[in-house]
C-alpha cells in the first residue's frame, strides 16, 4: 500500500510532505525496503508521509482466501445437511418396536407393536388451555413491539438531554438493586414455601452479598466520577451522529433476521442428522437387544456445522460493525455539517458484502477462534487442573488472546473507512493512534458501563410495571414474577443491541478523530472539543490545558 504503482488509491493516500505546518505527520509511516540504500537528500521521499481519508472510490477485493474458505464451510454444511435429510432412517424413533431375531441374528420389527403417541392436535389443545403460556406469549410480544419506541425514546433522550439522563440514572444504579434485594428478602420471609426452600441463614447471606455488590458499584462510580462529564459528552456526540443515520436501525435488525433465517435450515439439518443410522443388535451379558446406532459421520458433521454457525455469527457481528463504521465515517467526513451523505448505508453495505467480505470473514474467524479458545480455557480453569505445565500453558494462551484482542481493536472500523486488508488495517490503525498520542486499546469504558446501567434501570422499571399489570389483570399468581423477569430479559437484549450500536459509533468517531489529527484538519469541531480530553492511557487524567486539537 502506498506505492506509486497503485494510482487508483490516490483519493485515499496522498502526499502531504510539502506542508511544513503538519507536525503530526513528521514521523514516517512505512519503513523503506532494506535492499534499497538510504540516500541523503534535501528533499524527503514522496511516499513516506501518507494521509488517510475515507475511500469513496471503487475498492478492490481484499482477503479473498478467507471468503472462499467461509463459502466452502457453508456449502459443505448445506451439502451434507441435504444428504442427511435424504438419507434419514424413518425407524430411528421406533427402536422399541424392534426385537432381536435369533434365527436371522438381526433386529426385526414386530408386526403387532404400534407406537402410541399423543396427537399433535392434543398438544395444541393442551397448550392453548394454559393461561400461563397465553400471558407469557402476549407479554413477550407486547414487550418486543414496545422496544422499538423505547429505543427511539432513549436515543432522543441521550441526544437532547444526555446530562440529565445520565445523572438521573446514577442513583438508580444503587436504588434498584437495593429495592429488589430487600423486596425479595421480605417476600421470601413472608412466604412459607420460600422460607422452607431458603432458610434464614441463606437469605441473610444472599442479602449481605448483594449489598457488597452494591458497594462495589458505588466504589466504581466514585472512582470514575472525574470522567462522568467526559462520558456525558461522548454519549451525546454518539447519539447525535446515530440520530443522523437512523437507517441503521432498519438495516441492522434486517441483518440479524437474515442470520436467523440462515440458521433455520442448518438447525433442521442437525435434527435430521440424528436420524442417520440403523438399528443393530447389541449383546448385554447373555441377552441381545436392539439399539439405535448413528452413522460414524454424524458427530463430525455436528462439529463442522456448529463451527460454521459460530463463524457465521461472529462474521455477522463484524459485518454490522463494518456497516456502522462506514456509515458514521461518511457522515463525519461530509463537507456539509447540516446534511447526511446520500446512500451512505447502501455503499457501506455494498462494500461489506463485496470488496471487503473477505476481511469481514477473517475478522469473524479470529473472533470465533478467540471465543472458542477462551471458553476452553475457562472450562479448564473450572476443573482445577494442577501442575506448572497447565499454569504456564494457561498464561501463554491468555497472553495470545490478549494480543489478538489488541490487534482486533478498531481494525474493522479502519477497514470500513479505507477498504484495506485486515492485516494492513490493524497495522495502520496502531501506527495512526501511536503517532498521534492516542490509546490503541482504550477509548472510554465508562460510557459502556453507564449505558449498560441506564438500560438495566429502564428495563427494571418496565419489569416492575409489567408485573403490577399482570397481577391486576391475570390469575398467574406467583408466575407473574417469572413472566415479568422474561420480559425484563427480552427488553435488556433489545436495548443491549442499541448500546452495542452506540459503542461502535463511539469507536468509529474515535478513529475518525485520529484521522483528523493525522491530517491536521477538523471535520467536526464538536467532536474535537470532546475527544481531545480522552486519556492516552487507562490511569491518566487528562487536562484540557495540556491537550490540543492537533490542528
Amino acid at each position: 500500500m502506498g506505492s506509486s504503482e497503485e494510482p487508483n488509491k490516490a483519493s485515499l493516500l496522498h502526499d502531504s510532505s510539502s506542508s511544513p505546518t503538519h507536525p503530526l505527520l513528521s514521523k514516517s509511516f512505512p519503513s523503506p525496503p532494506i535492499s534499497e540504500p538510504q540516500l541523503e537528500s534535501s528533499e524527503p521521499d514522496q511516499t513516506q508521509f501518507l494521509q488517510i481519508s475515507y475511500n469513496y472510490g471503487p475498492r478492490p477485493f481484499k482477503d479473498l482466501p478467507f471468503l472462499i474458505l467461509f463459502l466452502l464451510f457453508v456449502l459443505c454444511t448445506f451439502g451434507f445437511g441435504i444428504f442427511a435429510v435424504v438419507n434419514r432412517n424413518p425407524d430411528s424413533s421406533s427402536v422399541s418396536s424392534y426385537s432381536y431375531d435369533s434365527s436371522s441374528t438381526s433386529c426385526s420389527k414386530n408386526s403387532t407393536s404400534s407406537l402410541q403417541q399423543l396427537p399433535f392436535s392434543n398438544y395444541l389443545e393442551l397448550y392453548s388451555s394454559s393461561h400461563f403460556l397465553k400471558d407469557l406469549i402476549w407479554t413477550l410480544v407486547i414487550t418486543l413491539i414496545l422496544s422499538v419506541p423505547f429505543c427511539w425514546l432513549l436515543l432522543l433522550s441521550l441526544k437532547n438531554y444526555t446530562k440529565q439522563v445520565v445523572y438521573a440514572s446514577l442513583p438508580f444504579f444503587v436504588v434498584m438493586p437495593i429495592f429488589f434485594d430487600v423486596y425479595w428478602f421480605v417476600a421470601c420471609t413472608v412466604s412459607s414455601s420460600c422460607s422452607e426452600v431458603f432458610p434464614l441463614v441463606y437469605r441473610i447471606l444472599l442479602l449481605v452479598f448483594v449489598f457488597l455488590f452494591i458497594g462495589v458499584i458505588v466504589w466504581i462510580i466514585v472512582a470514575n466520577w472525574y470522567r462522568i462529564e467526559l462520558t456525558v459528552n461522548i454519549i451525546g456526540i454518539a447519539s447525535h451522529s446515530l440520530s443522523r443515520n437512523l437507517g441503521l436501525f432498519v438495516v441492522l435488525p434486517c441483518l440479524t433476521f437474515s442470520l436467523v433465517v440462515y440458521y433455520a435450515p442448518i438447525v433442521v439439518f442437525l435434527v435430521f442428522a440424528r436420524w442417520n443410522g440403523k438399528i443393530v443388535a447389541k449383546e448385554s451379558g447373555a441377552e441381545y437387544y436392539c439399539v439405535w446406532k448413528q452413522d460414524s459421520w454424524v458427530p463430525a458433521y455436528y462439529t463442522f456445522a456448529i463451527i460454521t454457525m459460530l463463524w457465521s455469527a461472529t462474521a455477522m457481528v463484524e459485518l454490522q460493525v463494518y456497516v456502522i463504521s462506514g456509515t458514521i465515517s461518511q457522515w463525519y467526513f461530509a463537507k456539509d455539517d447540516d446534511s447526511t451523505p446520500k446512500r451512505s448505508i447502501r455503499s457501506s453495505l455494498r462494500n461489506a458484502l463485496g470488496p471487503s467480505s473477505g476481511t469481514v470473514c477473517l475478522s469473524g474467524l479470529l473472533i470465533c477462534a478467540v471465543r472458542v479458545v477462551r471458553a476452553a480455557v475457562d472450562s479448564a480453569r473450572q476443573e482445577n487442573l494442577q501442575g506448572i505445565v497447565n499454569i504456564m500453558l494457561r498464561c501463554c494462551v491468555n497472553a495470545l488472546l490478549t494480543a489478538v484482542d489488541f490487534l482486533n481493536k478498531f481494525t474493522i472500523n479502519f477497514a470500513a473507512i479505507t477498504g484495506e486488508t485486515y492485516c494492513t488495517s490493524a497495522r495502520m490503525t496502531y501506527e495512526l493512534l501511536k503517532r498521534n498520542l492516542l490509546s490503541a486499546v482504550f477509548v472510554e469504558t465508562v460510557s459502556t458501563r453507564i449505558l449498560g446501567g441506564i438500560v438495566f434501570v429502564f428495563s427494571a422499571i418496565y419489569a416492575i410495571v409489567a408485573c403490577a399489570i399482570l397481577k391486576a389483570v391475570s390469575n398467574l399468581g406467583a408466575d407473574a414474577y417469572f413472566v415479568a423477569v422474561l420480559a425484563w430479559v427480552l427488553l435488556i437484549l433489545v436495548l443491549g443491541f442499541f448500546v452495542h450500536v452506540l459503542d461502535n459509533v463511539i469507536d468509529t468517531v474515535y478513529v475518525c478523530y485520529a484521522i483528523d489529527r493525522d491530517r491536521g484538519e477538523v471535520c467536526k469541531q464538536e467532536v474535537h472539543e470532546v475527544y481531545v480530553s480522552l486519556p492516552i492511557r487507562r490511569n491518566h487524567r487528562p487536562s484540557l490545558a495540556n491537550r490540543t486539537l492537533g490542528v
